[in-house]
């Protein structure tokens, strides 16, 4: 099952603070098993957002995040473990291909690549739409 963000190459994803305000991250997707996958630091504020509250939004944007280029969709989030935090990394290499192994490579040299976690997303719906 595709979903309508599978071959972008970026999306702003919103996260939300307990005081209910969102927080927009520009991030790179790929999908996986009619899910979506993000990977990011394990001790980021966006995976410390998603731990207290699942609700996400995702949207197609430029590579900074600046700008917003289509609708906005909602999704429940959470963190995957082991074997699908395998599957989902490697869906991400898979799509971005030499972008994502300079990353990886640097991440190693600095010591950041044992810090990491992969956001899975079930997206619920364009917003303002019912499905």
């Amino acid at each position: 099952m595709a979903t309508p963000l599978d071959s972008v190459q970026y999306v702003s994803l919103e996260t939300f603070r307990k005081d209910g305000s969102g927080v927009k991250t520009p991030v790179w997707v790929a999908p996986l098993d009619g899910k979506l996958v993000i990977a990011t630091g394990g001790s980021s504020y966006k995976v410390k957002r998603i731990r207290n509250d699942p609700r996400v939004r995702l949207a197609v944007c430029n590579s900074s995040g600046s700008q917003i280029l289509g609708p906005w969709y909602e999704g429940k989030a959470g963190i995957a473990q082991d074997a699908e935090a395998a599957r989902a990394d490697a869906a991400i290499t898979a799509k971005y291909g030499l972008q994502r192994r300079v990353f990886n490579f640097f991440a190693k040299l600095f010591g950041r690549d044992k810090d990491r976690a992969i956001i899975v997303v079930t997206l619920q719906g364009e917003v303002g739409k019912s499905v």
